[in-house]
C-alpha cells in the first residue's frame, strides 16, 4: 500500500493497518529473538506486544469517539481517546518494567549471543515496517486531529529508535565480545521506554482535566475576534471577554461573551453573532463555538469570581 493510499484510510481503517503490522513485527521479532538468544531483542519483541495491545485498545476508543453526540454525552463522545493514549501509556511502563527484570537476570549471568547476522536482519525488516507506518500515522494524526493516532506513530516512534539501539548492542557484543553489552543496552531501552509512557498518560490526564487550546489555536481565535471588534471614537461597539477554551481530543470549544450596543436589536445583534460563530469556526477546524449576548454597559462576573476556593 502507497504512502497516499494510506493518507486516504480513515483513523480506524489506519488502526487495523497498525494491528496488521503489530502481528507481523511480533513475529519477525520473536523469531530474531529466538534464532539469537539476545535479551536486547527480546525486550524489542516485548514492545511490539504493547504496540497489538494499544493499536486493539486505540481501535475500540476511535470507534466510540466517533459516535455522535446524544442525551447522555450531549458534548459528543471525543475525550475517549485519551483512554486510549493513557492506556498505551500505562503499557509502555509495563513492558518497560518487564525488560527491566529479564535484563537484570542477564546481567548476573551474560549469555551468549548466537546465528547474529538473521537476527539483526528481521529486526531491521521490523523497524522498517514501524518507521513507516509511524510516519503515515504522524500525517493522519495531523489531518484527523486524532490523539489516538499520534499517540501510536509516536509509539511506533519510539519502538524503531528501541530496535536501533538494540542493532546497535548486539554489533558491538559481536566486535568486542563484551556479552554484558546486550542487557545493558535493554536496560537503556528500558529507560527510554519508561519516559515516552510516562509523557503518553501524563497528556492523557491533561486531555481529560478540560485542558485550553493549544497556544497557535488561541491566536486564531484572538485574531478572528479582533476583526469583529469595533470603536466609534471613545466608545467600543462590540468588544468580547470572559473567553474560555478546552479541548476534547478532535473538537475544540470556545466560550465568550459578547458585548452589544443596547440600542440594537434582538435580530441584529444575533446576526452578527451568528457571523462571528461562523468565522471562528471557519478559522478552526473542529471548533464549536458558544457566544452569550449582553449589552455593552453589562459587566458579569468571571469564571472564577463566583467560585469561593479562588
Amino acid at each position: 500500500m502507497s504512502f497516499a493510499a494510506l493518507r486516504r484510510l480513515t483513523p480506524r481503517q489506519l488502526l487495523m493497518v497498525s494491528i496488521g503490522v503489530a502481528l507481523l513485527t511480533i513475529v519477525l521479532k520473536t523469531a530474531a529473538w529466538a534464532m539469537t538468544g539476545s535479551v536486547g531483542l527480546l525486550s524489542d519483541a516485548m514492545e511490539s506486544l504493547v504496540n497489538l495491545a494499544s493499536a486493539v485498545f486505540g481501535l475500540v476508543m476511535v470507534t466510540i469517539a466517533a459516535r455522535p453526540a446524544d442525551e447522555d454525552h450531549p458534548y459528543g463522545h471525543h475525550k475517549a481517546e485519551y483512554f486510549s493514549s493513557g492506556f498505551e501509556g500505562v503499557l509502555i511502563i509495563a513492558a518497560a518494567l518487564g525488560i527491566v527484570w529479564a535484563a537484570s537476570s542477564r546481567l548476573l549471568a551474560p549469555q551468549p549471543i548466537e546465528q547474529v547476522g538473521w537476527g539483526l536482519a528481521l529486526s531491521l525488516l521490523s523497524s522498517l515496517l514501524n518507521g513507516l507506518l509511524a510516519w503515515a500515522l504522524l500525517q493522519a494524526s495531523k489531518q484527523h486531529r486524532s490523539i489516538a493516532l499520534e499517540a501510536d506513530a509516536k509509539h511506533l516512534l519510539s519502538d524503531v529508535w528501541t530496535s536501533g539501539g538494540v542493532v546497535i548492542g548486539i554489533v558491538l557484543v559481536a566486535l568486542t565480545g563484551w556479552l554484558w553489552l546486550d542487557p545493558v543496552v535493554a536496560l537503556l531501552v528500558a529507560l527510554n521506554i519508561l519516559k515516552e509512557g510516562g509523557k503518553l498518560v501524563w497528556r492523557s490526564s491533561q486531555g481529560l482535566m478540560d485542558e485550553a487550546v493549544e497556544p497557535e489555536v488561541q491566536a486564531v481565535i484572538d485574531d478572528t475576534l479582533a476583526g469583529f471588534a469595533l470603536r466609534q471614537g471613545d466608545t467600543t461597539v462590540i468588544r468580547f471577554d470572559h473567553l474560555s477554551t478546552r479541548r476534547a481530543a478532535q473538537r475544540r470549544f470556545v466560550d465568550l461573551h459578547m458585548h452589544v450596543p443596547a440600542g440594537w436589536t434582538l435580530g441584529r445583534a444575533a446576526a452578527v453573532r451568528g457571523e462571528v460563530e461562523r468565522a471562528l469556526m471557519a478559522a478552526v477546524p473542529g471548533l464549536r463555538a458558544s457566544i452569550q449576548l449582553l449589552p455593552s454597559d453589562v459587566e458579569t462576573l468571571s469564571l472564577n469570581q463566583d467560585d469561593p476556593t479562588t
